[in-house]
């Protein structure tokens, strides 16, 4: 399952910044709702918003990234697949392709929708697959959801074969913090992107549409990196894109952050 933040650009006129959160999103310490299954009830939400051409930000940013970063692997495993739009691209470029996910409304939607690609049920933390049998595996915005995430990275490691390539698509750690958001300030005249607390993990559950909140980690993309590096999973590239021309023109609001990454990839390569 994958989940994009998804903040506003329409902040309330005529407060300060002091005196407001950023609109769009609630953020709160986890409690119960953290450990509810989120993923099976909101299963239906993120299929009708974000796949089958829904969203801009997949069809003209994250899909061509993807297939751009694992062109030319021919065994890709895909972690945390959802319904498998980006394991189907995938597929349509020839690599054979196992997508992974916990949720059972997704797999049964990703099994329906076909496009060769082998579905099982499983988790990022204990992936039921054989150790070293993929050139590449790509996980797509969603260790944000994972607790803790580093058996997930211990995982990817076992299951790559030598020299094999891991690519990592984040809400950008930096710029997407918990309390992060767009500001329009009428007292001070000026518009600014307010970047929440960076250094510290952090857990929160935010409300990304209205009647849908999902649990979120944040944590210095320098921890992701370390992790990685410790499994021998050396980062070979990193792309920080501005937000697509389609997102910007369904959230006009949104312009005067275009310059404002919203997504981070990272391209690490298994060297032990």
């Amino acid at each position: 399952m994958t989940a994009r933040r998804s903040e506003r650009a329409d902040a309330s006129a005529g407060s300060s910044p002091s005196e407001r959160t950023p609109a769009g999103r609630v953020s709160r310490p986890a409690g119960s709702e953290r450990d509810q299954d989120v993923w099976e009830r909101h299963a239906g939400w993120w299929q009708d918003e974000f796949t089958d051409g829904a969203d801009a930000e997949y069809e003209e940013q994250i899909l061509p990234l993807a297939a751009r970063h694992l062109a030319g692997a021919g065994r890709v495993l895909d972690v945390g697949c959802g319904e498998g739009q980006l394991a189907r691209r995938i597929a349509l470029a020839g690599a054979a392709v196992t997508g992974v996910d916990p949720t059972v409304a997704q797999l049964d939607l990703a099994q329906a929708r076909g496009g060769g690609v082998d579905y099982v049920r499983g988790r990022a933390e204990r992936l039921p697959v054989r150790s070293g049998a993929f050139d590449a595996v790509v996980i797509c915005l969603t260790l944000e959801h994972v607790d803790p995430f580093e058996p997930a990275i211990e995982e990817v490691a076992r299951v790559l074969t030598n020299t094999g390539r891991f690519v990592l698509f984040l809400n950008h750690p930096l710029l997407q913090t918990p309390g992060s958001g767009w500001i329009d300030d009428h007292i001070l005249g000026e518009q600014y992107w307010r970047v929440g607390p960076y250094v510290h993990d952090d857990t929160t559950i935010e409300e990304v549409a209205p009647g849908v909140r999902l649990p979120f980690m944040h944590r210095p993309l320098s921890r992701y990196i370390n992790v990685m590096a410790s499994c021998g999973l050396v980062l070979e590239h990193m792309d920080e894109p501005a937000p697509p021309a389609g997102f910007l023109a369904a959230a006009p609001g949104y312009a005067a952050a275009a310059s404002i990454p919203r997504l981070c990839v990272l391209v690490a390569r298994k060297l032990t």
